[in-house]
């Protein structure tokens, strides 16, 4: 009786973790698609947008003198 106990508690805890884990992934997803249907302005003050450029806006070298 003690191990059906166990398998019952250890069943009812794997199946919370696979909700939890079910939601976070549902919500990264929401938050993903958010993110792509927002519109794509610079802020005020800002020259330059991240539009015109690959690579998301990241400089990877200095500039040169």
């Amino acid at each position: 009786m003690f191990e059906y106990q166990l398998h019952t508690i250890r069943h009812a805890e794997m199946l919370r973790r696979a909700d939890d884990e079910r939601l976070a992934r549902d919500v990264r997803a929401a938050r993903r698609a958010a993110r792509r249907a927002a519109p794509q302005r610079a802020p005020e003050g800002r020259v330059d947008s991240r539009e015109g450029r690959s690579g998301g806006g990241r400089v990877r070298f200095t500039r040169a003198a």
